[in-house]
């Protein structure tokens, strides 16, 4: 009620039945399993139409509205001074293709062998066609071996061309698919600390998997769709060529095709988005397991984390089953569909023949089937990717919370580089409140710590004694005040005393790298002893590798390992003791 007296929205909560929902003023707030908020934003049909911030858009009836809301409901009317906003995070296709070097010469390279192997393809039933109503019916031996030489050399020119197009695909979806990842992980990596403690790694996973779907629309989809779409024209001219009454049969099927489609298209979005959701929670849970492992058998709770997986799972494993079901069921209506379109054009097609003394052949009837089976194809596959391309927005969405998410600010400052801290750190005022709605962890706090001082900071749980340490670390940014470090005086010019400088002034990283921390989450990295402490560095200097680790008192118990600095240890910690790691986290500080 807060957050929407600040929006200018007037809120009433209420109690509500069941049957009275209907008589809300929309769009309203829903609490809804003990643990969450929808949105109902109408009914449609007897049915709620629900805006859900975890599973996106539902529609659902009376029973399923009973398993979840919980009763209570927020009103909410707008009031003087409440401007609209949309703050959603979107992405386009463009946003993609330009930061993608050579992007535009090799969409051209496939769309020109596309487009030659489609002419290619056009050959094929006026050779039939040709066979039956010259060959066949005057017994020219010499004409069918012409014929069949032509017809072998356009052949293998097809198949050189498809081999090509083929390889041309390979080599542009390798580097796309490397510039794309590297794109969003280098993002990624530079979204701010709180981005990553409000969600799961399993969600940003699956978010971050979705591009794979995007480079495959790149790669082929886009160009199939262009070159399919216009192979459809040519076709339904070739075919109004031979018989407009057959033709425009065939064009009624292909349109009640579309419309089905159309028509299907908002479930089957629904089922799909669901299905990427629960295999998220899937993920999370297994990751969760893997990694918690230690505290499960302590408490013995394997046959608890093994039931709650397994539900996941079966979720995971019943969504698979309804969209297969829905995929099942639109198959075999357009099997049926695209079946009688068959038998009905054969059957008139047959009759024309009967009928026509010569005028539409036996050779013209099997070009027409053919060039209708070619049409039909190409039409399905640029209405299907239509329909992907409506798809790819749900993926789009997903990578917009990555993509659109800005980057840490003040992360590089140009002409920081040479500036060197002296070890002073100083607190101005300086307070700190998760949202605008939450209470202050602390404010008002001031402090000046000279180089070289130990400082100890106590207080209970809770208080936000890891908070602070991150405020001074840049990792968060505080909500009053500011963090500023000492510079060395030769970095200032002046002699009058040790100068300051705001640490966001300053450039994060570059203040980071003069800054060591050891942290109560923190993780070692897959990799070696002597990766782990110097941190991957590409020139590391084995002899402070080694002073560092005498300083955490670590050196005699890495030299009694069979490998030395070189021994492997996981991200987990494999093969250390609790204190091994500890002290190896501390070398690495």
């Amino acid at each position: 009620m807060e957050i929407a007296d600040r929006l200018n929205l007037a809120s009433r909560p209420l109690k509500v039945e069941l049957d009275q929902l209907q008589d809300l003023k929309t769009p309203a707030i829903l609490h809804w399993d003990m643990n969450h908020f929808v949105v109902l934003a109408s009914f449609r049909g007897g049915k709620a139409v629900i805006h859900d911030p975890a599973q996106g858009r539902r529609l659902l009836d009376k029973e399923a509205l009973s398993q979840h809301f919980t009763g209570i409901a927020l009103e909410l009317t707008p009031a003087p001074g409440f401007q609209k906003r949309d703050e959603r995070r979107s992405m386009k296709l463009t946003d993609f293709w330009n930061r993608i070097s050579g992007f535009k010469r090799a969409i051209i390279q496939v769309l020109m062998l596309s487009i030659a192997l489609q002419i290619f393809a056009l050959g094929g039933p006026f050779y039939m066609q040709l066979v039956v109503d010259e060959v066949l019916v005057s017994h020219d031996q010499a004409l069918l071996t012409v014929l069949a030489i032509g017809f072998l050399m356009l052949a293998l020119i097809e198949v050189t061309t498809r081999f090509l197009r083929a390889w041309v695909v390979l080599i542009f979806s390798s580097l796309l698919n490397v510039q794309m990842a590297s794109n969003l992980f280098r993002h990624l990596i530079r979204l701010p600390l709180a981005y990553f403690e409000n969600r799961h790694i399993g969600d940003t996973v699956s978010r971050f998997q979705s591009m794979h779907q995007i480079k495959q629309m790149f790669t082929t989809g886009f160009v199939e769709a262009l070159v399919d779409g216009l192979m459809s024209i040519i076709l339904v001219v070739l075919l109004f060529i031979y018989s407009p009454k057959l033709a425009l049969i065939v064009l009624g099927f292909v349109a009640l095709y579309l419309i089905l489609r159309l028509l299907l298209f908002r479930p089957y979005r629904n089922l799909t988005e669901e299905n990427i959701i629960v295999g998220a929670k899937e993920q999370s849970n297994f990751m969760e397991s893997v990694r918690g492992i230690q505290s499960i058998k302590i408490f013995g709770k394997e046959l608890d984390r093994q039931s709650l997986w397994q539900n996941r799972y079966a979720d995971l494993v019943n969504t698979d089953i309804r969209l297969g079901k829905f995929q099942i069921g639109f198959a075999t209506v357009n099997d049926i569909l695209f079946a009688l379109e068959n038998i009905l054009v054969i059957y008139l097609g047959a009759s024309l023949v009967l009928d026509s003394q010569g005028a539409f052949t036996v050779g013209m009837l099997y070009a027409f089937v053919s060039y209708k089976r070619q049409f039909t194809q190409k039409a399905e596959a640029v209405i299907a990717k239509v329909i992907e391309f409506r798809m790819l927005k749900l993926h789009l969405e997903r990578i917009a919370d990555i993509a659109k998410t800005p980057q840490e600010e003040n992360l590089d400052k140009d002409g920081t580089d040479e500036q060197t801290l002296s070890g002073r750190l100083v607190l101005e005022g300086v307070a700190y409140r998760y949202t605008e709605e939450d209470p202050f962890l602390f404010r008002g706090l001031c402090l000046d710590v000279p180089a070289g001082q130990v400082l100890a900071i106590v207080g209970p749980s809770g208080c936000g004694k890891s908070t602070l340490l991150k405020v001074m670390l840049g990792l968060l940014e505080p909500s009053e005040g500011e963090v500023r470090a000492g510079l060395e005086p030769q970095n200032t010019g002046s002699n009058e005393g040790e100068a300051t400088t705001n640490i966001h002034s300053l450039g994060l990283r570059h203040y980071r790298r003069q800054v060591a921390a050891v942290m109560q989450e923190d993780q070692l990295l897959s990799g070696t002893i002597s990766d782990n402490i110097c941190f991957f560095d590409n020139a590391p200097d084995q002899l402070w590798i080694q002073e560092c680790a005498m300083l955490a008192c670590l050196h005699e118990d890495i030299q009694a390992m069979p490998m030395g600095y070189n021994s492997l240890v996981g991200d987990m910690g494999t093969t250390l003791s609790g204190g091994q790691k500890q002290r190896l986290l501390i070398a690495r500080a």
